[in-house]
């Protein structure tokens, strides 16, 4: 998809950040709200449209009357008890928005966890989808009233990646506090707005600078990052300022406003797509530098035969990361057998399964249709 074609985006994903539901001091943003609230529904009639929003946590604190000191961090406790305040004040705010416009919202609360079991996901896909046949708007947000640091999605920049994954969504809209992504700090003389990325290498990741605001989790980075494994998708996505009005329908017009991030000639699979954006594994095997090579360099299977060990508990059918002698992770796959069935064939010729387990499923412990290759950065961040 280019730029022009935008008008034709079949399923949209918008995400809506802290500091555009919110003014300087922290407080609510009516006015703004109401206004994305039109976009919003002006979009929706031409195609189903999910909306990832932030700001729970910001509502809650107010509510709450807690301010955040700088430099010294909430505890994950006080965090979940500011969403579970802010929550209904979230969803109560675009109601409100949308309900003028004719449109319903619906809540739709997730962890990292919900969306890394393939089961859920897929469950989670069912909702969605019946949901936008009812005509109703849902409302994302990650449930931080349970969410540990081991299931959290850390930020909703991510959590938009894994929900347009997860709708099947051709465009993902991310509504920042800048009208665009700069070349460098965009307070800087000279600094000039990117507004279109062909292909995210390491110099724009290196444009996109660091963390977010003391309200908001995202940054710069986690938008491109984000944005990247999209890409690799086949799903667009743009970034907009999201006080600018009229923003969102000249994007979707093809006009030249924010930045917009090219979508990938050759995409992943959904499943594959699943792997790399969603899943977790949840067991390791470790093989040799042959094994590595024969995965990155020419795409083949994992044998057997390039099996050294085994770490953690899995079964058939569940996400393994595959790793080298140093633990990180650089692919991850379907296993297709047992962590313990794979533990008694590690280092054995495909013909010499049958022999040591008494049975055969497949020649291979991963398929190469059922495995995607991580980036360094991301085996980094998963293990």
């Amino acid at each position: 998809m280019q730029r022009s074609q935008l008008s034709k985006t079949k399923r949209l994903v918008v995400k809506v950040g802290t500091g555009t539901l919110t003014t300087p001091d922290g407080g609510f943003d009516r006015q703004n709200c109401a206004r994305l609230g039109a976009e919003l529904a002006h979009a929706a009639r031409a195609r189903p449209v999910v909306l990832v929003s932030s700001a729970a946590i910001a509502f809650g604190a107010r509510e709450l009357g807690l301010v955040r000191t700088k430099g010294k961090p909430w505890d994950m406790a006080t965090k979940q008890a500011c969403a579970a305040a802010g929550q209904p004040h979230l969803m109560r705010a675009w109601r409100e928005a949308l309900a003028p416009h004719g449109l319903q919202v619906a809540q739709v609360l997730l962890t990292a966890d919900d969306l890394a079991s393939r089961k859920r996901f897929l469950n989670a896909r069912r909702t969605f989808s019946r949901l936008l046949e009812l005509g109703v708007l849902p409302v994302v947000n990650e449930n931080d009233t349970v969410a540990v640091e081991e299931i959290k999605v850390g930020d909703n920049d991510s959590l938009a990646g894994l929900v347009a994954t997860c709708v099947e969504a051709d465009l993902v809209v991310m509504l920042t506090d800048v009208d665009a992504m700069y070349d460098r700090d965009p307070r800087e003389p000279g600094a000039r707005a990117l507004r279109d990325v062909p292909r995210i290498t390491a110099e724009v990741e290196r444009m996109a600078g660091g963390a977010g605001t003391e309200r908001s989790t995202g940054g710069m980075i986690t938008k491109v990052k984000a944005a990247k494994r999209l890409a690799s998708q086949g799903t667009a996505t743009a970034l907009l300022s999201g006080r600018a009005p009229g923003a969102l329908a000249a994007l979707l017009a093809g006009e030249p406003v924010g930045t917009f991030f090219t979508p990938a000639v050759e995409q992943l699979s959904r499943r594959k797509g699943w792997l790399l954006s969603a899943a977790k594994g949840r067991g390791v095997l470790l093989v040799d530098d042959g094994a590595r090579r024969a995965l990155e360099q020419r795409g083949k299977s994992l044998l057997p035969s390039g099996v050294k060990a085994v770490a953690g508990h899995f079964r058939v059918g569940d996400p393994v990361d595959i790793a080298v002698r140093d633990g990180r992770p650089f692919a991850r796959g379907l296993a297709g057998y047992g962590a313990d069935e794979v533990r008694r064939i590690a280092g054995l010729k495909s013909g010499e399964i049958e022999r040591a387990l008494g049975y055969k499923y497949l020649d291979e412990v991963v398929h190469r249709n059922d495995l995607v290759l991580l980036e360094e950065e991301e085996a980094e961040a998963r293990r």
